[in-house]
């Protein structure tokens, strides 16, 4: 078994805590099927929000679909001129049978600009 880090975004339609439960669960829960994951191979979560994003904790998504014994932490993107607005990214670190090359990373909706080169 490999420790792999699997990256993800997704942009919300406004700064609200239920959407934000809603995009960061749908999130997280495509990386884990795409991955073939369940919550035990999960050993961290990092997530980021842009600076216009108040209305919740990211991390606070993880725990309501379950995942309740993993350590999540929570931090600010940097501000940056013509940045897309309201993102949420992840980079996780799981344990995994998967070659490096086989990890499916997540970029949902519009989030899929950000990384043309490996969005799915």
């Amino acid at each position: 078994m490999a420790v792999r880090a699997v990256r993800g975004a997704v942009q919300l339609d406004r700064d609200e805590a239920d959407h934000m439960d809603e995009r960061v669960g749908a999130l997280l829960t495509a990386v884990l099927e795409r991955n073939a994951l369940g919550a035990d191979d999960l050993i961290s979560i990092w997530f980021t929000a842009t600076p216009d994003l108040h209305s919740d904790f990211p991390a606070a998504a993880a725990r309501k679909l379950g995942i309740v014994d993993v350590p999540l932490i929570c931090a600010q993107e940097l501000d940056i001129a013509g940045a897309m607005p309201r993102v949420v990214r992840i980079l996780a670190h799981v344990e995994s049978d998967r070659a490096r090359a086989d990890i499916s990373y997540v970029y949902l909706g519009a989030a899929a600009a950000l990384r043309k080169d490996i969005a799915q």
